[in-house]
């Protein structure tokens, strides 16, 4: 499979999973439930990696990579998820889902600022007609 392909696979993925959630959340609180999703996760994450072997690889990634692949969990597996499952718990899907589907707009400025990424007009495009996809959606 290619890289298109995984990313239709996961727009599919993501795009069911926040009718999941809404369900799920009609009488747990947003912590609990990240708490629940996080624990089935690991548990699944875990058999996979004893059943493939890769367990043991874990001990050989460096350190930097422990810590960044870390804060990218705490930014978006813990506190993204956590006010996604709050956003979801008090409005609506159809709302919700698309605005914090917009991330990346915060993701090309960072990319520029931080890693020296070009922001070509493509990007910025790209960039402002999501703007405007969350503007139009929240009217």
């Amino acid at each position: 499979m290619n890289a298109f392909l995984f990313a239709l696979l996961g727009l599919v993925f993501w795009g069911i999973a926040p009718i999941f959630g809404k369900i799920g959340l009609v009488e747990v609180a947003p912590g609990i439930a990240l708490f629940m999703r996080s624990s089935i996760i690991t548990v699944i994450l875990l058999v996979w990696l004893l059943a493939s072997g890769q367990a043991p690889c874990l001990a050989g990634v460096a350190p930097r990579s422990w810590l960044f692949i870390g804060l990218e969990g705490i930014c978006a597996a813990l506190l993204g998820h956590l006010a996604y499952y709050y956003a979801l718990k008090l409005g609506d899907v159809s709302l919700v889902s698309p605005v914090i589907a917009a991330f990346p707009v915060i993701t090309v400025l960072l990319a520029f600022l931080l890693l020296g990424e070009k922001y070509t007009p493509g990007k910025l495009v790209g960039t402002l007609l999501i703007i405007l996809g969350v503007f139009v959606i929240k009217n």
